[in-house]
């Protein structure tokens, strides 16, 4: 099963849902960017670990639902489109932040090696210059930004 149904962190009509094997779905909002599955649930290994290893942002922005599921911001890191993540100082005063892919320029390839790949190099790398911030809510034009989506 896989189908777009309300969200259950902010009431959008784009939450794709999927079954990824019986009885675990992943939820994934393109309202507000949040995520979740049906492992995320207070008791559960699975969501002890993601608390573990989370930053503090992450954590302190989790919504459980009426269902018991805690939401969790997303994060995008796509090499050759760029990647969004929740970026602030507080679960009051954070936003989107969307960052750019660009290639990386020959000469500067000894900068950015591929970590237990000797003499390998990314081709691409996260223009922070390029970082733009969009509320909550502008999930979607966060993702047209790194052209994930058409503007």
């Amino acid at each position: 099963m896989d189908n777009l149904i309300i969200c259950d962190r902010c009431g959008s009509d784009a939450c794709y849902v999927d079954e990824v094997i019986q009885d675990i779905k992943t939820y994934f909002c393109y309202g507000c960017g949040f995520q979740t599955n049906s492992l995320m649930k207070e008791g559960e290994e699975f969501f002890d670990k993601q608390k573990e290893i989370l930053p503090e942002l992450y954590k302190d922005l989790f919504y459980m639902d009426d269902k018991g599921k805690t939401w969790m911001p997303s994060s995008v890191n796509l090499p050759q489109q760029g990647m969004i993540f929740a970026n602030g100082p507080s679960k009051t005063q954070w936003k989107w932040a969307a960052v750019k892919a660009i290639p990386v320029a020959e000469e500067e390839k000894t900068k950015y090696p591929i970590p237990g790949k000797q003499g390998q190099y990314y081709e691409w790398r996260m223009d922070m210059t390029s970082l733009k911030e969009f509320p909550e809510r502008e999930y979607m034009e966060a993702l047209s930004y790194i052209g994930v989506l058409p503007e």
